[in-house]
């Protein structure tokens, strides 16, 4: 149907009435989705839910908290059942295996610290769901996510949560602009996850009251050393405690167990200073570990860039920004300076603690809500 562009915007952007809008909504099961589908229905979309199975959900049926499990897709088809529109679920499981948890093996097991969640909006969720959406003839694709896409003078902008207590900027700066064309984030506006679940209790949702997931979906009870020793045999491997200056303090029982900047549980007690992991040596084995000064890094390499900002990544010299290091910490300060179209050096105004190869960079301007891309950290100190 040719659009009429002197109608109207719907709530999804298009000149069309809602009932001639098609918009596949991804479903894990949990209620941000859930009530993202049920919303979008309410106000007349076309909707058509889509669950992926990512992993083999038989082993996962007995754990509560992952986002991916078998009763999560019983949960998503029980909403679909309940709102009245058509769902599917796909299986990833190859593709989640090749995209997502192999790297992340590979990744831990070379002494970085993956964050497999972005891989997976990276690699799955927003490349092949999102292709496959365009399949179903869908005008959009709607997810759960806590941030916000605003249109801006170069086209849409993606902006951080109003909530900033729920904010996903951090797992979702890889999101290309071709892809921010087509996706849509119902609930990046919404003051709370409180008021999530009254809108689930509204419209009679069972996953009303479900708990939100904790884990990454394929790491049971955040105990990452032994899915590595299942996916990767022999990777916990013993080897020495070394101090930076040379000292064998110990023995440990594999790399894996370890990650920049632990300090507990490291079994090399009755030492005069407290000591931190400072480095992970995969090849000689070793956990080399020094005090909380080492730790410090104010230079951090950034590559596989993605650019959110207006104009071309090159195009600046460099750039006042906030930057983010890891998700769990406020934005700091920094210096972004491009080296190539995907590489670039990070500055910190600030000297930070624990910054870790296969962690993510993101980019955010400064005064403002907009977040402008970002990239991963590829290597230590």
């Amino acid at each position: 149907m040719a659009l009429d562009n002197d109608a109207p915007l719907n709530s999804l952007g298009f000149p069309k009435p809602p009932s001639e809008t098609r918009v596949v909504v991804a479903m894990s099961g949990g209620v941000d989705s859930s009530v993202v589908a049920a919303k979008l229905k309410e106000e007349g979309y076309d909707v058509v839910g889509v669950t992926l199975q990512l992993y083999d959900h038989g082993a996962a049926l007995a754990k509560k908290g992952a986002c991916c499990a078998g009763i999560d897709i019983h949960d998503a088809r029980r909403v679909a059942e309940e709102m009245g529109f058509p769902h599917y679920v796909l299986d990833y499981e190859n593709i989640f295996k090749d995209a997502v948890i192999d790297e992340f093996a590979d990744s831990y097991l070379a002494g970085a610290t993956p964050v497999p969640c972005i891989r997976c909006n990276e690699r799955v969720k927003f490349k092949d769901l999102l292709e496959t959406a365009k399949d179903l003839d869908a005008d959009c694709m709607a997810t759960g996510h806590y941030i916000q896409r605003k249109m801006g003078d170069h086209g849409p902008e993606l902006h951080c949560a109003t909530d900033a207590n729920r904010d996903q900027s951090y797992f979702l700066f890889s999101t290309t602009p071709e892809q921010l064309s087509f996706l849509r984030f119902p609930l990046g506006h919404l003051p709370s996850k409180d008021a999530t679940r009254e809108l689930a209790a509204k419209y009679g949702l069972a996953v009303a009251d479900k708990p939100d997931s904790q884990d990454i979906c394929f790491v049971p009870n955040g105990n990452y050393a032994s899915v590595i020793e299942k996916l990767r045999p022999g990777a916990a491997e013993a080897g020495q405690i070394v101090h930076a200056d040379g000292r064998v303090l110990g023995e440990h029982n594999g790399v894996i167990h370890y990650t920049i900047g632990q300090r507990r549980g490291l079994g090399i007690g009755g030492l005069s200073e407290p000591l931190y992991v400072v480095k992970l040596d995969v090849d000689a084995k070793q956990v080399v570990v020094g005090p909380k000064e080492m730790l410090a890094t104010r230079i951090v390499p950034i590559r596989e860039i993605n650019w959110l900002g207006d104009g071309a990544f090159t195009d600046m010299t460099e750039r006042e920004i906030s930057v983010k290091v890891r998700s769990t910490r406020p934005p700091r300060a920094a210096i972004l300076r491009p080296i190539s179209a995907n590489e670039a050096e990070v500055e910190l105004l600030t000297a930070e603690e624990g910054v870790s190869p296969g962690q993510a960079c993101v980019f955010y301007e400064n005064d403002s809500s907009r977040i402008l891309g970002g990239g991963w950290i590829w290597k230590g100190h």
